[in-house]
């Protein structure tokens, strides 16, 4: 009878170790359960940078839809490395990601993720910046960029329709290349401006500030400039402030961050035309959940674009959150 208990004792130990050495490779080797342990669906979210107010407002947009289904979301910063985001989107792939949302980096260097990401059957949807490939996402959710780049020049005629203009691209980015060519298109319709020159401000102060500050030294007569984004055009500010040149080179830029919106009321800043990241992530995580419900989903959505200035800068910010008013 003992020989039996301890042969009995000896099988359940087995499979007790069976069951133990089992578990960590439903997480561990190959792609995990879409599911996680609440039993949440995992969307995963991959932006070129997230030291922008601009995307922590588009991922708050986002994550509110998301979560009120009660699923989770993974956001990843790709810090303005294209390598670090294919990485990333790879490890979302890897975690059998049921959607991911993508910011590109560079908007043609991102091919060979989508085609992973379509490979396995995962939808991508594009925010805010566009790709090149649009037969690989779901959809693409970003602002009318064309629209922002016109409404900047726009003001700028309007105030100074003699302007000698220089311009603070990132044309990796598709979003900040149709702004730049909306603000063309506009410039040209307009017999007293001049593009002195375009150089790369990569979308940040950091980078922006000593790029303005060549560009004012070389061409004395610079009186206006165009960044393509906020973060951008402080950077410029602060190189115009530094030259000694403060209201005499007009400002106008994109995005209408709550900061640029400070800065507008002090003269600073001409105009910023405002985006609405929220809505953004609102509606592109909502196309998501249309999609999974076998819905059609509109390849390309728009969300217009407002023009914000010193006189209107406090109405806009009490109505932001309603979003565009057209």
């Amino acid at each position: 009878m003992r020989i039996k208990l301890i042969g009995l004792l000896a099988v359940c130990c087995a499979l007790a170790l069976l069951a133990g050495c089992s578990q960590p490779s439903q997480g561990g080797g190959g792609a995990a359960p879409a599911k996680d342990a609440k039993g949440g669906r995992l969307f995963g979210v991959s932006y070129q940078t997230m030291n922008n107010p601009f995307f922590v407002e588009l991922n708050d947009g986002m994550k509110e839809v998301i979560e009120a289904h009660g699923d989770r979301m993974v956001t990843l910063d790709a810090q303005y490395n294209s390598l670090k985001q294919k990485n990333d989107i790879s490890d979302l792939v890897l975690q059998g990601a049921t959607a991911i949302f993508l910011n590109p980096v560079n908007w043609e260097g991102v091919t060979g993720s989508l085609a992973q990401a379509k490979q396995k059957g995962i939808p991508v949807v594009v925010v805010d910046a566009p790709v090149k490939d649009a037969d690989l996402v779901l959809c693409q959710v970003a602002s009318d960029n064309l629209e922002a780049g016109r409404l900047a020049a726009r003001k700028l005629a309007e105030v100074q329709p003699e302007s000698k203009v220089v311009i603070l691209h990132s044309s990796v980015n598709k979003a900040c290349i149709d702004r730049v060519d909306g603000f063309k298109e506009e410039a040209a319709k307009h017999p007293g401006f001049t593009i002195l020159d375009t150089q790369e401000g990569k979308g940040t102060t950091e980078a922006a500030l000593p790029v303005m500050r060549d560009l004012l030294a070389r061409f004395p007569e610079c009186n206006a400039v165009f960044p393509i984004n906020d973060p951008s055009a402080f950077g410029a500010i602060s190189a115009i402030e530094s030259a000694g040149k403060l209201g005499k080179v007009l400002v106008v830029t994109v995005d209408g961050s709550k900061e640029a919106v400070d800065v507008l009321k002090t003269g600073k800043l001409l105009s910023t035309s405002a985006q609405f990241p929220r809505e953004i992530g609102r509606i592109s995580a909502e196309k998501v959940y249309e999609h999974l419900d076998g819905k059609p989903v509109d390849k390309e959505v728009k969300i217009p674009v407002e023009l914000v200035t010193r006189e209107n800068a406090d109405s806009f910010l009490a109505n932001k959150a309603k979003g565009p008013s057209k």
